[in-house]
């Protein structure tokens, strides 16, 4: 049995290619969700309500015909289904045929380009969406979930980005198609079609991955925080990946988080202090640098929050007196995590170093003493900061 996955681009048929019409008419079992069949309701072809791999791979197992063609929506090369079908049909004579993504149907409607746009889906899961608009020009959001483009348009404004421009299309290449543009402040209110996907431009977005940023440009309390050159020494270190999840323990004013932050748009930061006031500025800072990737506990490991996900990265600025249970906690949870503990204090170091003795550990330890200038009268002086260890390694 020949199988094709077809992408019928936005109605199944204006939109629809001719190289997947010459496909679909070639078939006689058309499968796919009930939206995506309705265009050949009136076709003599056999048509079975299906989308999930499985109930696919059970229908074909019971078919007897030459061609079967499975239908999804869009292009099937956008967050599209067709890479589970391939898994799960790999034993069929299969061919895949793309089609006219939401995407690119929304920037030809509204004149954007598609190049150098980040595409995030909304649909039906999780993401990022103000740390991601902070970060890119131009992102492309596929809704249709619990997320809707008002909620898309209320978090930027949260976050502090009021005067992205949005354009915000509904129920694509159908009769009764919808475009709207405005700024994210104007279109907080907007009710729209579950059929629908959104475009936003920032034309202030960051050229650079922020690192190093001036102690001066976060919100300070009587809370303690990572000096920028040592904050910078520490994220980098930790070689954050996009999609990283993050621990920072100890989160103080939330400096490292947001540096953390700006390193894994596409993953989590996890912060976590005992202190009140700690949580609270970690969230200001959060909301002032667009990063809505920032979760913020009020805990004191290691007694850990519910529903919290394994980590990547780990970064231990507070709690000297349980980093080996802390260390426990991260053996457990991902044992190839890797650490890295600040220390400002003998005993701190000790711990910490002895903690990755006794995991089996490998550990490399690194002093830092930073000098800044400052102006007095008409001399240059130096000031000095309190030397710092950092401590890094992994528990295997």
């Amino acid at each position: 049995m020949k199988v094709y996955f077809i992408g019928t681009g936005m109605d199944g048929g204006r939109t629809l290619t001719a190289e997947a019409r010459e496909a679909i008419d070639s078939s006689e079992l058309l499968i796919g969700a009930e939206r995506m069949l309705t265009p050949f309701a009136d076709t003599d072809k056999r048509k079975v309500c299906a989308y999930l791999p499985q109930d696919i791979c059970d229908i074909l197992s019971r078919e007897e015909c030459g061609a079967a063609a499975v239908l999804l929506s869009g292009d099937t090369g956008f967050f599209s289904g067709a890479a589970k079908l391939r898994q799960a049909l790999a034993g069929y004579d299969t061919e895949t045929i793309c089609g006219i993504s939401s995407a690119v149907y929304l920037c030809a409607k509204t004149g954007l380009s598609c190049e150098n746009m980040k595409h995030i889906s909304l649909h039906g899961r999780e993401g990022n969406i103000a740390v991601n608009v902070r970060m890119n020009e131009k992102c492309f959001f596929l809704l249709g979930g619990n997320v809707t483009a008002a909620d898309v348009c209320r978090r930027l404004c949260e976050y502090g980005m009021p005067d992205v421009q949005i354009h915000i299309g509904e129920r694509l290449g159908y009769a009764d198609e919808k475009i709207t543009f405005g700024k994210a402040a104007e279109l907080c209110g907007v009710d729209t079609d579950r059929l629908c996907c959104l475009a936003a431009v920032n034309g202030g977005h960051l050229r650079h991955v922020p690192s190093c940023i001036g102690d001066e440009s976060f919100i300070r309390g009587d809370i303690p925080m990572t000096k920028s050159v040592v904050r910078g020494n520490i994220v980098s270190g930790l070689d954050i990946e996009k999609d990283s999840v993050c621990w920072d323990i100890g989160c103080g004013t939330g400096s490292v988080s947001v540096e953390t932050a700006f390193r894994c748009p596409d993953g989590r930061v996890y912060s976590f202090d005992k202190k009140e006031e700690a949580v609270k500025l970690t969230r200001e800072n959060a909301l002032r640098f667009g990063c809505d990737n920032i979760f913020t506990y009020e805990s004191e490991l290691p007694d850990l929050p519910e529903g919290i996900p394994a980590p990547d990265k780990v970064f231990i600025g507070g709690g000297s007196g349980s980093i080996k249970a802390i260390f426990e906690i991260i053996r457990e949870r991902n044992e190839s995590a890797d650490i890295c503990v600040s220390a400002v204090s003998v005993e701190t170091l000790g711990t910490a170093a002895a903690a990755f003795e006794e995991y089996g550990g490998h550990q490399t330890i690194t002093q830092l003493a930073v000098t800044e200038t400052r102006r007095a009268g008409g001399h240059t002086m130096f000031r000095a900061q309190n030397p710092v260890f950092i401590i890094r390694g992994k528990l295997i």
